[in-house]
């Protein structure tokens, strides 16, 4: 005769067994004594948990940040749900074995099982939600990895320099040897819907030394214009429109406005931009509200009496005083954008611009920041658009958060970089090449492009 289950063992509570499956799967079989069960339904969970950990111990800012990977996010989202139905299998193979025939028809242990899966359901649902608000974010975000069957962006390194490896050239071994700087092209796109155009706001560089830490933030004024380009040109447009304009004119700019922007952007500064980041004004309002603002020691008191009005009907205006302020999103982007106060000029946004992002990286580093992580994530689908590869994330963070702000070098290629014609009336600021090869050389030694023409 087959024995029924629980047959041959002792009487134990189906109730107790389906919660301790429920507090770990095979928890409850062992509980029971149906050891090999125990194994079974016990090992998957923790071999996930093991490899996981060992993630966390190494790199736990890694963990996280390859969520971003739409591989990734998605393989994470399918384990989830695949625990939750692992732990519904275990708590109902316990509240069998620990039971006679009909014990799934006793009140105590399947109102236990029931309340326990609804925990168990809600919970892995949010964790896979998680998830997809990674992968979602990743696919949006990270334009350059969102399908891998897709065609390649185009390449946003300016032209190699004479003596420097081009495509299909070896490079040699102590240049293989050292990292190169990583270099980011950091863009504020200012459109809505009154204007038939975009235009870069902010125009900004980051470059980070993998092997000394060494950060340098370099600002464009919106005005530079008369400048000349990778193929012997010049383009006699201010540069904050040179994006609407390549994306226009796909004959001049065959790959498109961003590419075309960071490879005159590297073309001036003597050194190729590596990847890009465009950040969409209104939305980034909306991301410093969601972190709970910025504090920024404000050096000069502003005080703009013609800032605002055509976002903020009726409000017209802003001032800060000097000395430290936490600013929400609105006061934010007023500090970022304003430049008419007395006093104040393009340059001094364009320093401010480097002040708030610093202290936004800051906030976003911040642990507190992580119960937040749903909606920033929104937020950033909304908000910014790169091809930074999301597996070297963590590799900059962590450059970032050794580098003291105090040590960050920092520019606006104003006045000595460029000047302002006086035979014209309209404001434009003619770059200054000779000054600008000598700002390169210093910030990028022989990687520069100018090192090799002297």
């Amino acid at each position: 005769m087959t024995p029924e289950p629980g047959e041959g063992r002792p009487a134990r509570s189906p109730a107790l067994a389906t919660f301790f499956s429920f507090l770990w799967p095979g928890l409850g079989q062992l509980y029971v004594g149906a050891r090999r069960s125990a194994l079974i339904f016990g090992l998957p969970l923790l071999v996930v948990l093991v490899v996981v950990g060992l993630q966390a111990l190494t790199s736990p800012e890694g963990l996280l940040i390859g969520l971003f990977t739409p591989s990734t996010a998605l393989t994470v989202l399918i384990l989830v749900v695949l625990l939750g139905v692992w732990r519904l299998v275990s708590m109902g193979d316990a509240l069998s074995t620990a039971g006679r025939r009909g014990s799934w028809r006793q009140p105590l242990p399947i109102a236990t099982f029931l309340v326990l899966a609804t925990f168990v359901i809600s919970s892995h649902a949010a964790a896979a939600s998680l998830a997809w608000s990674f992968y979602d974010a990743g696919r949006v975000i990270f334009v350059g990895v969102q399908d891998p069957d897709a065609a390649p962006l185009p390449s946003l390194v300016v032209p190699s320099p004479s003596g420097s490896p081009g495509p299909g050239e070896t490079p040699s071994a102590s240049e293989l040897a050292k990292p190169p700087r990583i270099n980011i092209l950091l863009t504020g796109i200012d459109s809505d819907e009154n204007r038939s155009h975009a235009l870069n706001d902010t125009i900004l560089v980051v470059s980070l030394d993998p092997t000394t830490g060494d950060l340098a933030m370099v600002s464009f004024p919106r005005d530079l214009s008369r400048l000349p380009t990778p193929d012997g040109k010049i383009y006699s447009g201010k540069i904050n429109s040179l994006m609407t304009y390549a994306d226009k004119h796909k004959d001049e700019y065959p790959e498109g406005g961003m590419a075309a922007l960071a490879s005159q952007v590297g073309f001036l500064l003597g050194a190729p931009v590596d990847y890009y980041a465009s950040v969409d004004l209104d939305g980034f309002r909306k991301l410093i509200d969601r972190v709970g603002g910025v504090t920024v020691n404000v050096q000069t008191p502003i005080n703009d009496p013609y800032y605002g009005g055509w976002d903020t009907p009726g409000k017209i205006g802003f001032k800060l005083s000097s000395g430290k302020h936490t600013l929400n999103g609105e006061t934010a982007l007023a500090f970022v954008r304003t430049r008419k106060g007395i006093g104040d000029s393009d340059f001094g946004r364009a320093r401010r611009q480097q002040q708030l992002l610093v202290a936004l990286q800051r906030k976003l580093v911040d642990p507190a920041m992580l119960p937040n992580l749903p909606g920033l994530l929104k937020d950033a689908t909304k908000t910014l658009k790169t091809n930074f590869p999301p597996d070297r994330i963590a590799e900059v963070l962590e450059l970032a958060r050794r580098t003291d702000e105090a040590s960050i070098k920092k520019y606006v290629l104003g006045p000595p970089y460029s000047s302002h014609p006086t035979n014209l009336s309209t404001y434009i600021l003619v770059p200054d090449m000779e000054r600008i090869a000598k700002l390169s050389i210093e910030l990028f030694g022989t990687e520069s492009r100018y090192a090799t023409s002297e």
